[in-house]
């Protein structure tokens, strides 16, 4: 959405969040793979036999390359929306 001719984008409201231990910002509505690109961060996770970094690969749901550990449990960064003061970090040992 573009605003009055100006060619801002108008944005939601920018919260925070913690990603491995870095406040990191955000904005609502966004998913945490989103938020977590927009702040340059790709290494989500390691492959379980080459300990290589990985990322994001499909960004839709049908890969599980995205999966991070928020508030203690697993999920997908890219099907998760992002809120205020969530504690997200690599899953350890995948």
């Amino acid at each position: 959405m573009t605003g009055g001719g100006n060619n801002h984008i108008l944005r939601s409201k920018e919260i925070s969040f913690i990603f491995d231990g870095a406040n990191v910002t955000a904005h609502e509505g966004e998913t945490v793979a989103a938020a977590l690109l927009r702040a340059g961060i790709t290494h989500l996770r390691n492959a379980p036999n080459s300990g290589t970094p990985r990322g994001m690969f499909c960004i839709m749901g049908a890969c599980q390359e995205c999966v991070i550990e928020i508030d203690g449990r697993k999920a997908e960064a890219c099907r998760t929306t992002i809120s205020e003061g969530l504690v997200i970090g690599r899953v350890p040992g995948v």
